[in-house]
């Protein structure tokens, strides 16, 4: 049996652990809060009505495919280019490249399964099975062949897709992280040097929600109602320019994914990782040009994705932490569009 006394401080330590704001003078005593923190533009309109109509020319779509219901905002002309976006975003990840794009192609920016307003199932988090979501999604749009773009999580599911369905992707475009390989297998349990500092610097990251995400049920009790509280550290580690993203990007950020179901399904994109390495070892070749961008995995991505990518182009995004199409907006839109508008033999 656990007494009170013991089970108090149990909580204690788990509140000062989760929550930057709190101090904790010795071992008894109850965490005392240095600063409240309230949630970021609480009280602003972000829904996805209002946020879309930011971007002009743009609008909401939902689609039933692969057995779920995925959200994605539409725009613009020429032929398709699918965005993807990663954790802890949602598809407002590319609200400042969009316009640029849809100058050039129609662009469909995705929630992906357990992301923002799309489907939040039990399972299918393999990046796989979430290929195959986003291939449903383009044929049901009437598309028999589009681009793919991805970041972060999104980079992952846009390889998988790429890797699945190649008489179906025009070109590829990766954002900071190449597909889970074997190499994941070599990340430190412990930082590469003494303590985690607030922010990445040139160093190796230390990627410990990779291990964090990977339990089922503790992060989400612990996170729901709070997780900005992670997101807020997370750009400050990854982030060059916080005001990058702002508190109006962060509010959207944080209510989706501020709940049990949301913190679960995103949990499930790490739970998976296992199941995608698998699944990498047996794909083959790219032969559709690829173009890789990387910040702080720029040197990651190159050795890996060169393994399977015949025709890759890589670009170093300098003064950029990890949001690279939120930091450097500008670059990233003229790089991409470069990129796919190229001849290439």
């Amino acid at each position: 049996m656990i007494r009170t006394g013991c089970a108090s401080i149990v909580v204690a330590a788990l509140m000062a652990a989760a929550s930057p704001g709190y101090t904790q003078t010795s071992a008894t005593d109850a965490p005392v809060a240095t600063h409240a923190r309230k949630p970021a533009a609480a009280k602003t309109d972000i829904s996805d009505a209002t946020l879309v109509k930011s971007l002009p020319g743009f609008r909401n779509g939902y689609a039933t495919v692969n057995g779920i219901r995925l959200h994605y905002v539409v725009g613009g002309k020429g032929e398709p280019l699918v965005l993807l976006p990663g954790w802890p975003e949602t598809w407002w990840s590319f609200h400042k490249i969009m316009p640029a794009l849809a100058g050039h192609y129609t662009v469909i920016a995705v929630d992906l399964r357990g992301m923002g307003t799309s489907s939040k199932p039990a399972d299918g988090y393999n990046k796989k099975t979430m290929a195959a979501d986003i291939h449903e999604l383009v044929q049901s749009l009437g598309y028999d062949k589009a681009s793919i773009a991805g970041h972060d999580i999104g980079s992952a599911v846009a390889f998988a897709y790429a890797a699945n369905y190649p008489q179906a992707t025009d070109r590829l475009v990766m954002l900071e992280l190449p597909h889970p390989d074997d190499s994941l297998r070599s990340f430190p349990l412990l930082p590469p040097q003494g303590n985690v500092g607030d922010k990445l610097g040139n160093a190796r990251p230390y990627l410990w929600w990779f291990a964090f995400n990977q339990i089922h049920g503790l992060p989400e009790k612990l996170l729901a109602g709070r997780v900005g509280l992670e997101q807020d550290w997370i750009f400050t580690y990854f982030l060059k320019n916080e005001s990058a993203v702002d508190a109006r990007d962060r509010a959207v950020y944080e209510h989706a994914y501020d709940s049990i179901d949301a913190i679960r399904a995103s949990d499930g994109w790490y739970q998976a990782l296992p199941q995608d390495v698998a699944d990498y070892r047996n794909y083959g070749k790219l032969d559709m040009p690829v173009l890789a961008m990387g910040g702080p995995a720029y040197g990651w991505m190159k050795k890996v994705i060169g393994q399977k990518a015949t025709d890759l182009t890589t670009v170093e995004v300098q003064n950029s932490g990890h949001f690279v199409q939120e930091e450097q907006p500008e670059l990233v839109a003229k790089t991409m569009l470069d990129f796919l508008q190229a001849t290439h033999d």
